[in-house]
């Protein structure tokens, strides 16, 4: 144990030594008081003021007083330094040209300062020792905890003995014996290291998790690097691993370095052992290798580059191996043998005040690439390129977006390419109602390879005008004008009717007025507040040219509470909703001490029919739409519920029913969503189909740091709600189960799952999975 290094702490039910009786010593924080002081490089510390003995006690003795508090030395170069000091007490001693500081002192130098209970320095040799609760701050913010510490006049430390080192990052180091070079390298003799914190919330002492102890240990000062010999890991006070050649940053910057390997056990793969080796390239570069082992396919590698620029930051990862696999529709496996990778790179990039470059490029070699190996679950990964204006006012967009299927049946060919998409707005305030006028221009190609090819290009203009009544109505008018112009070839290779369009160019106007009034009623409710908000809106259309445009961006319409007030119930430009019609609707939020709860409920008229534009199981395919709305109720942060809602007009029937429910803590809780889509159409297009499908997922924590956790998916659609299921109202989809333990500086867990789908080469059946991680520390 370090003396005079122990906090004053409150009673605590265990103290723990941190290093154990082998190493002698242990590590322990700064006492609260000390931390305060110092901490920061060059910062003052506030201390009694100097008390003066009466004249002549100790000067017939030969030892005057000096109450000077500068004190003048030379530094390496020979040039003239100046260590400022405070103490209680201070004596000179002629015959020995020795200055003796007792009390509180504290000595300092540029941004290096000293505190001790005694300091004595040999003006003749230039040697400071320093006794009793010693703490020494360097110009890095890092602090030395000693009981005895030998100084240069320049502030160096030398030879010290049971010592503690708290670097400003985080990281630890106690030792028996350590001595420092001329270079301010250190070397330390039986010494123990951890990032982990050894106090807890209440500053009461407790056993890092982990530790590495070694008989020798060497600090670099220049790189903050700390190397290691004969070291071990100890894990809860046992040794358990041998550590050849590690290093460790002492300033919180990552070092290169292998990883702990991570062991599991898949249905597709078997029994596969990772590991990977961290490249510090340089302060704004890293590169990380990964090699994976199986026993049921050929080995894989994988590696990420990063880079970070003066303008942006980019990353490149790839994964490549040479091994067999089965297409995803082949009617028997007959697997054949192919070089198989993935490749993503990502990145965003400032080009000036206004200018930004950012994109995404991903590609899978095969559709069960990413699947088989547990990279990504996705049945399709998108690519897309972007260069961005944006200012107060202006916004100018021209990207290209690449979609490549995955897990689906969708014949790539019919994939389609959109290149380029050009979207430019600008806005300005109305000079003559005071109303805001936003226009816009915008373009589009989609191009496929075996499908139909559409261009479109169109202008907007929009006018809004917001004002607040005498009686605290809001009322907003809302004026829309548009011109569209396409062209489309191949379109009889679209399968869906209602998304062809007619071929060759077409053009179309587009014209849209509505008013918008909401009244919030407020008042006070059960010792909180209500508000309770009234909402009608009108809105007026043309008859508009909609199926003879191609439908490319606007197919899964659906009404929701989200789009129950949009001028334009459809997702994107190419289907616009004419005609008139009124939607009214209300919102009640109450707040109460704790307790927030939200909802709302709206419908929709029409005055005329629109039976060819809405198709069947949407909600809006009659004059009156279906009821929709949304309930959320929260109290602080242990209970989150959402309900979002659509009923039949004519029966109430449930169309819609989704709820997502969290009860809980960050560290306990359960986690619910339940989805049910009853559309009551028999003609399902794709964007239409009936779905029930449950979700589960929880934590419970035990024992302070650990936890089990598991997640469910489970799908409860029937064969009536779709005839091409196997299963019939149950079929588990996903399950995981695991344990873990996590603390400041320490996670390992293990973990089951199983997965019940099997597409192609990626089996179903369960996985294992044993992952260890520790913070802030490396190989070399």
């Amino acid at each position: 144990m370090l003396p005079g290094l122990l906090p004053a702490l409150p009673d605590c039910p265990l103290r723990v030594s941190l290093v154990g009786a082998a190493a002698a010593l242990a590590l322990y924080a700064p006492a609260p008081a000390l931390a305060q002081e110092g901490a920061a490089p060059g910062a003052e510390t506030a201390i009694e003021p100097v008390q003066t003995p009466e004249p002549g006690d100790d000067e017939e003795q030969g030892f005057p007083l000096i109450d000077d508090s500068i004190l003048s030395a030379q530094d390496a170069d020979g040039n003239p330094r100046e260590i400022a000091f405070e103490a209680n007490e201070l004596r000179y001693d002629q015959n020995t040209d020795t200055i003796t500081a007792a009390g509180n002192v504290v000595l300092r130098s540029g941004d290096q300062s000293v505190r001790a209970d005694a300091v004595t320095w040999n003006r003749m040799t230039g040697e400071i020792v320093a006794t009793g609760s010693i703490r020494l701050v360097d110009e890095n913010g890092n602090q030395l905890f000693t009981d005895r510490l030998v100084l240069t006049d320049e502030l160096e430390a030398g030879a010290m003995d049971n010592l503690l080192l708290a670097f400003r990052q985080g990281g630890r180091l106690a030792a028996q014996q350590a001595a420092r070079a001329d270079n301010g390298d250190i070397e330390l003799t039986r010494a123990v290291y951890s990032s982990c914190a050894v106090t807890d919330a209440d500053g009461c002492d407790k056993s890092p998790s982990w530790r590495v102890t070694a008989e020798r240990v060497y600090y670099d000062q220049d790189t903050a690097r700390i190397r290691f010999r004969d070291a071990y890991l100890e894990l809860f006070g046992a040794r358990v691993l041998p550590l050849p050649g590690l290093t460790v940053s002492a300033d919180g910057s990552a070092s290169s370095g292998f990883f702990i390997p991570d062991i599991g056990l898949t249905a597709s793969n078997g029994v596969e052992i990772t590991d990977s080796y961290y490249w510090r390239l340089a302060d704004n570069r890293d590169l990380t290798l990964s090699g994976y082992i199986y026993t049921e396919a050929a080995p894989m590698i994988s590696g990420q580059y990063r880079h970070l620029t003066g303008n942006g930051a980019f990353q490149v990862t790839a994964y490549a191996t040479y091994g067999s696999r089965i297409p995803l529709n082949a009617v028997q496996a007959s697997s054949e043998k192919d070089v198989r990778g993935y490749f993503f790179t990502n990145g965003r990039f400032q080009l000036g005040d206004h200018w930004t470059a950012q994109g995404s490029i991903r590609y899978a070699s095969d559709r069960t690439f990413l699947r088989r190996y547990d990279i990504s679950r996705e049945d399709r990964i998108r690519s897309v390129v972007e260069l961005r204006r944006q200012d107060e006012n202006s916004y100018v967009s021209i990207a290209g977006w690449a979609t490549q299927a995955l897990l689906v049946s969708t014949d790539q060919g019919q994939v389609p390419l959109a290149l380029p998409l050009v979207d430019a707005r600008y806005r300005l305030e109305d000079p003559l109602l005071g109303g805001q006028v936003e226009l816009q221009a915008n373009t589009l190609a989609i191009t496929r390879a075996e499908g139909q090819d559409t261009q479109r290009a169109f202008a907007r203009a929009r006018w809004d005008l917001r004002r607040i009544t005498a009686m605290g109505q809001e009322v907003t008018l809302t004026g829309l004008v548009r011109g569209d112009i396409y062209h489309s070839t191949d379109n009889l290779l679209t399968s869906v009717d209602l998304y062809r369009g007619e071929a060759g160019w077409q053009a179309r106007g587009v014209a849209t007025a509505a008013l918008d009034v909401k009244w919030p009623l407020i008042g006070d409710f059960m010792g909180g507040s209500q508000i309770l908000t009234p909402r009608v809106q009108f809105v007026a259309s043309p008859s508009i040219r909609n199926l003879e445009i191609p439908n490319e961006d606007a197919r899964a319409i659906d009404l929701e509470d989200s789009n129950l007030f949009a001028l334009n119930r459809f997702p994107g430009y190419d289907r616009v909703e004419d005609g008139v019609r009124m939607t009214y609707g209300v919102d009640w939020q109450v707040n109460l001490p704790g307790w927030r709860f939200k909802t709302n409920i709206g419908q929709s008229y029409r005055l005329n029919d629109a039976f060819d534009l809405f198709p069947d199981g949407t909600g809006l395919n009659e004059q009156w739409s279906d009821f929709v709305g949304r309930t959320e109720v929260r109290y602080q942060d242990f209970l989150k519920f959402t309900h979002r809602f659509r009923l039949d007009k004519d029966n109430f029937a449930v169309r819609r029913n989704e709820i997502d429910a969290t009860v809980g803590s960050d560290r306990t809780y359960i986690e619910v969503g339940y989805l049910q889509l009853n559309r009551d159409i028999d003609f399902r297009l794709e964007d239409l189909q009936d779905r029930e499908e449950i979700r589960l997922a929880g934590r419970v924590a035990f024992a302070r740091h650990w936890s089990v956790f598991g997640s469910a998916v489970v799908n409860l659609t029937d064969r009536i709600e779709d005839p091409t299921l196997v299963a019939d109202g149950f079929e588990p989809l996903r399950t995981r189960l695991g344990i873990a333990y996590a603390d400041d500086c320490l996670e390992f867990g293990f973990t089951w799952r199983r997965d019940y789908i099997q597409l192609a080469d990626a089996q179903s059946g369960s996985s294992f999975r044993l992952y260890f991680n520790l913070r802030n520390i490396g190989f070399n």
